[in-house]
């Protein structure tokens, strides 16, 4: 029961905010008692907490799944932007400004753990890159691996990115051409060049 709380709770923040999803909402969509939710969370601050450590978890798990593939490094990157815009399409409420907002401890926790893990990924990324020859050998990759992480944090910023203006998947696309066309090299800039095509033909 408690996973399936979990599960429904992430729906629901993710598509109505944390801030207006209420206990009794998710008792009465999953037709349960209130009770019954709170003999598995002492409070809605726990809910949120745990609901958000297994959406990390599971978008985590998944990173790794492409990692684990070996495709060269722009590949590599291609496909976790794609996955990454799979978790992100049911947005509706702006989840990561609320979290901010709402729960400070909780989004300051998630933020540090994804900057471990996404700098690990990254760093990795540079360092094959450099090494296959995609990326070129004088980029400072600690740099690097930090400003992607800053730009990215960024991009959901809803105060500098309007959705309106600024679609998800669009700034997305741009930023992470942006970021490969500053470290590749002419064999790297080949191999961006099909998937920029290759997203131009569809």
């Amino acid at each position: 029961m408690k996973e399936k709380i979990i599960q429904k709770s992430a729906e629901m923040f993710i598509n109505l905010g944390f801030k207006s999803v209420t206990m009794d909402d998710i008792a009465q969509e999953m037709g349960i008692s209130k009770k019954t939710i709170y003999s598995h969370f002492k409070n809605k601050t726990q809910l949120v907490k745990e609901t958000v450590l297994t959406v990390f978890k599971n978008i985590t798990c998944g990173i790794d799944h492409i990692i684990s593939q070996n495709k060269n490094p722009i590949e590599e990157l291609y496909e976790i932007k794609k996955f990454a815009m799979l978790q992100l399409k049911n947005e509706k409420a702006s989840p990561q400004f609320q979290l901010q907002k709402y729960y400070p401890e909780i989004y300051a926790m998630m933020r540090s753990l994804k900057f471990e893990n996404m700098n690990a990924c990254t760093t990795s990324n540079l360092q094959r890159g450099v090494e296959q020859g995609f990326y070129r050998n004088n980029v400072n990759i600690h740099f690097i691996s930090r400003i992607y992480f800053l730009a990215l944090s960024e991009i959901n910023n809803e105060e500098i990115f309007p959705p309106q203006q600024f679609p998800k998947i669009m700034i997305m696309e741009d930023y992470l051409e942006y970021h490969l066309r500053g470290i590749v090299t002419e064999k790297g800039k080949e191999v961006l060049n099909q998937f920029i095509n290759t997203k131009s033909n569809d």
